[in-house]
């Protein structure tokens, strides 16, 4: 009879610790490990926050779903991948830090009650990540080299280029060796030529150095102990499938917002402006779901943007020696528990015409190019320009007043783009709390503010290092940036249009390739998957153009037109229309491996002049 499906509330401690026989696998459809830096940070700042506010009930991170394969013996994870390898990774870093820090207090009898919780939190993860039994422990930390070789997650999918980088950090003996054995990426600088795998076992490892003892053994306990997954183990992996869907649509509980909103509703009965409540809040879902709709807020976010202001301006988080104080509450911590927030309930019309006017005025500003450009970047920039903006009335807003704090947001967050550090680094959410004060404050004017920023950036990076960063970038977002530089700087008319493509202007896919690789003076695959990604190589295009172009590829781009779908004529895009023009008067026009070296150095200069306001 064939099992049914079973569903546990499990430790993450519990959860990673399998038995000797049984492993977690990864099928082969499933996507490479796709975490970044930035996923890590926010991690980070969960588990932080969790931990800093003392609450009783366990954090809960979500649902994992598993097909039980091969008598129960192998896990394959439907759902849950990505967590499930950042967790080890997380514990892997932990290992490391609670062995430097068991060595330091080691001869130390004073602190026995501490050295006690931590050689148990560092034998509970060695137990996890090496499978051995409490009697074996003293042996493997005699000879580690002798104990490292159990697998404990197998990577299977066909969609993944670094399959053992996970297990050659977690068989490491401590993080020299991880760095050492860790793969390198030809051709790529500094912290760029890692995997996600090693870039965030290295994001964990760096932040738990500057972790007290204390501090790192309360850390351990949180995360092992008092973090919760519901486990979902099925015998049939269609079964599985369909569990994955289901819980990905519906059946979501009460958003933070439901309950704000029943609690301000309960307030206005008693104040009998019940229907004036309902009006104003009806009139404020309605603009949110306009917001929705443009990718800008919903009304979790717009609540949230409040609680950012409102702490602004009472300076609520700034001590009296004037040191920030980053940690945040939880929406709906901060509107139901905090004495602050809960005065702010009291007021359901107030409140409710403040959320109101914040939605109008992101629905005034929706379509300003530099907007549309910072929302391209991290989404936390929208707390900081939400901040700014409640300073004003909705008739009071104009597109001038918006780009120049919008640009400030724009420098740091391109370097937030670039650089190894998240946004829960001192360099960016201390000094955007700590501005945030003066973006609240209409007394304080924009000139002040733009000398932070200035004086912020040029004393936290060096320019050359940026530069450098900017010249092997191979995403998206400085795309855009750049292509709202370049009609900056040559003084035309830059806007998003509804429908647009980043465009490779050497193919980076479909047909020809070969040819295509040969005539730009390209040696070999690895050499062209190198360039073809450069910003130098990249640009905005009304439209996905044909990729079925013959040999004569780029003098076809340069002379035939964006509406037939096969080249840069007639585009609104002004570095398109650039190219068009200068090449109009070429009889063979070409594009080759220096052009897009040229490129690339020109726009690493751009970007760079441009967020050191050279």
């Amino acid at each position: 009879m064939a099992k049914n499906i079973d569903p546990k509330l499990k430790k993450i401690g519990d959860y990673l610790k399998l038995d000797e026989s049984s492993i977690f696998s990864i099928p082969e459809y499933q996507r490479a490990y796709s975490w970044e830096i930035k996923h890590c940070d926010k991690l980070w700042q969960d588990i932080m926050a969790f931990i800093e506010s003392g609450g009783s009930d366990p954090y809960f991170f979500g649902t994992i779903i598993i097909n039980c394969q091969d008598n129960d013996k192998t896990l394959s994870l439907i759902d849950g991948q990505q967590r499930t390898t950042t967790f080890l990774l997380l514990l892997k870093a932990l290992l490391i830090r609670l062995n430097s820090a068991i060595e330091k207090y080691a001869s130390d009898d004073e602190s026995a009650s501490l050295m006690a919780g931590l050689q148990a939190r560092r034998n509970k993860i060695l137990s996890i990540l090496y499978k051995v039994e409490a009697e074996d422990i003293p042996e493997v930390l005699k000879n580690f080299n002798k104990h490292n070789n159990c697998l404990i997650l197998d990577n299977k999918s066909n969609n993944e280029i670094f399959k053992t980088e996970i297990s050659s950090i977690l068989m490491s003996a401590d993080y020299a060796q991880a760095e050492y054995q860790a793969t390198k990426i030809p051709r790529k600088q500094k912290e760029n030529k890692y995997s996600n795998y090693f870039r965030n076992f290295k994001f964990f490892y760096d932040h738990l150095l500057v972790i007290s003892e204390s501090e790192i053994n309360k850390f351990a306990r949180n995360i092992l102990e008092r973090c919760e997954i519901i486990e979902i183990r099925s015998w049939n992996v269609e079964q599985a499938i369909a569990m994955f869907n289901s819980l990905n649509s519906d059946g979501l509980p009460l958003s933070d917002a439901d309950i704000i909103s029943a609690l301000l509703y309960s307030e206005a009965v008693k104040q009998n402006k019940d229907k004036d409540f309902s009006d104003d809040w009806r009139k404020l879902l309605n603009d949110v779901d306009k917001l929705k709709c443009c990718g800008i807020a919903d009304i979790d976010a717009i609540l949230m943007q409040y609680m950012y202001i409102n702490r602004a301006r009472g300076k609520e988080y700034v001590a009296d020696s004037g040191s920030i104080n980053v940690t945040t509450p939880g929406l709906r911590r901060y509107y139901t528990e905090t004495e602050i927030g809960k005065k702010l309930l009291l007021e359901p019309i107030t409140l409710c015409e403040e959320l109101i006017k914040l939605a109008e005025i992101w629905l005034q500003i929706k379509d300003y190019a530099v907007v549309k450009l910072l929302l391209k970047f991290n989404e936390n920039v929208k707390l900081y320009l939400a901040g700014y903006l409640s300073r004003f009335s909705v008739v009071e807003i104009t597109e001038n007043s918006v780009t120049r704090i919008g640009e400030c947001l724009l420098k740091l967050f391109t370097i937030l783009e670039l650089v190894d550090l998240g946004y829960s680094s001192s360099k960016f959410k201390s000094f955007l709390f700590g501005e945030n004060i003066k973006l609240v404050d209409k007394n304080i004017a924009v000139e002040e503010i733009e000398q932070d920023f200035g004086r912020h950036i040029s004393g936290s990076w060096a320019i050359e290092e940026i530069k450098q960063v900017v010249s092997e970038y191979e995403k998206n977002s400085l795309v855009f940036l750049n292509e709202y530089l370049f009609a900056r700087n040559n003084e035309v008319t830059f806007a998003f249009t509804e429908k647009y493509d980043v465009e490779h202007i050497m193919p980076s896919s479909g047909k020809n390739l070969t040819q295509i690789r040969a005539d730009a003076g390209i040696a070999d695959d690895n050499e062209f998957a190198f360039l073809v990604n450069k910003l130098g190589n990249k640009m905005l295009l009304e439209e996905d153009i044909n990729r079925s172009i013959g040999n004569e590829w780029f003098r076809t781009k340069i002379q035939t037109s964006v509406v037939n779908k096969s080249g840069y004529k007639d585009s609104q895009y002004p570095i398109a229309k650039a190219l068009v023009e200068n090449y109009k008067e070429s009889a063979k026009p070409y594009w080759v491996k220096a052009d897009i070296e040229r490129a690339t150095e020109k726009i690493a200069e751009r970007i760079t002049s441009y967020a050191f306001k050279l």
